[in-house]
């Protein structure tokens, strides 16, 4: 019985050796640091179909609670770009940055509060992510910015058949869809005007050509593997029973 416990064990290593562990790299080569720092991080701007919450707050308890929503559901962009606002009115908002809409609230309301000021925050922020990532799916961000490794990452990281060379971001802008790839092995990657995401952007990675191809092969190995292991097995069994 030694014997076949030790015909075991290095059957289970073998087995495990053959895990393939290749390690995804992304960003590869030199880096020219001073270019890569000068990136400006850009705010982003209302749309139509955003959801934003809007929280308006000042001295004046009472004067301010007439300007807010009771359940703070949110306010919808709607295909005017424009919002309907508790105790102001319609507000054109598409194309606005957060900072930008508190300058239009305050051109509203400086004369009817003392010293106002607002909670801005979007409520449906949310990239999705398909193909060749760990965890598929919509993903909500909190802080209204991510790039594109930060939502891969979210994501679980890419597949080892994703081809990172080549990721597609899909863009909703102002009634028009864009398109861009990204090589996220290459420096200049952060550089591109797609780096960092925006709301509702959707993110495609694909698989390699050899995916189907090595998935036929991987289960044609495992059954043939599997199938010397059991004739080993019954065999080791008859002789030492």
């Amino acid at each position: 019985m030694n014997l076949f416990k030790i015909f075991l064990f290095l059957l289970l290593s073998c087995l495990v050796a053959c895990v393939n562990t290749r390690p995804i790299q992304y960003v590869q080569g030199h880096f020219d640091t001073a270019q890569l720092s000068k990136i400006a991080i850009q705010e982003p701007v209302l749309q139509r179909g955003d959801l934003i919450n809007i929280l308006v707050f000042s001295d004046n308890f009472e004067a301010t609670a007439i300007y807010n929503l009771p359940n703070a559901t949110g306010y919808l962009v709607n295909d005017s770009g424009r919002i309907q606002m508790q105790g102001v009115g319609e507000l054109k908002v598409e194309g606005l940055t957060k900072s930008q809409v508190t300058d239009l609230l305050n051109s509203k309301l400086t004369k009817f509060l003392t010293n106002p000021y607002y909670s801005i925050r979007f409520v449906n922020y949310k990239i999705t992510l398909l193909g060749e990532v760990t965890r598929e799916g919509a993903y909500t961000v909190q802080n209204e910015k991510v790039n594109i490794f930060e939502a891969i990452g979210l994501a679980g990281g890419l597949t080892i058949y994703a081809k990172r060379e080549n990721v597609m971001v899909i863009r909703e802008f102002n009634g028009k869809r864009q398109f861009a790839r990204l090589d996220l092995t290459n420096p200049a990657v952060f550089n591109s005007p797609y780096y960092f995401l925006k709301q509702n952007d959707l993110v495609v990675v694909e698989q390699t050509r050899n995916k189907i191809e090595n998935s036929d092969q991987t289960t044609a190995r495992n059954i043939s593997l599997a199938t010397s292991v059991i004739s080993t097995l019954i065999f080791l069994y008859t002789v030492f029973r």
